[in-house]
């Protein structure tokens, strides 16, 4: 199974930018994507990539603010994120589709990080 960390969390204040990385510790040709869940709410999806890279995947909520790439020589997935709000406030989590699975929920991804912290201050 594909175990995953994140990195880049922080406090920021709101207009400031961060770049989340997520480091696999072995190549997976699923689609990777970036989750949050803020206190009080559900888990939701934020970004996705496929394997590739070409085919990429918005919220609404982030849609022209945040960045979605990865770096398959690396085995890394980044979340640039630039004009942070605090509504963007939340922990962030990536993650692997399961294989066999296409759908965008939470429950159609297999393998978790264990989730980076963004606090955006107004």
């Amino acid at each position: 199974q594909v175990q995953l960390v994140e990195f880049g969390g922080g406090w920021v204040q709101a207009g400031d930018s961060l770049r989340l990385s997520c480091a696999a510790n072995t190549f997976s040709n699923d689609a990777r994507g970036w989750f949050r869940q803020a206190p009080g709410k559900e888990r939701e999806l934020v970004a996705i990539v496929d394997w590739s890279g070409d085919y990429t995947y918005y919220a609404d909520s982030v849609k022209g603010r945040f960045t979605i790439s990865r770096d398959n020589a690396k085995n890394t997935v980044y979340l640039q994120m630039n004009s942070l709000k605090p509504e963007d406030t939340a922990v962030y989590y990536c993650a692997v589709r399961a294989s066999g699975r296409y759908g965008n929920s939470p429950a159609d991804f297999g393998s978790w990080g264990q989730g980076t912290q963004v606090t955006v201050s107004s």
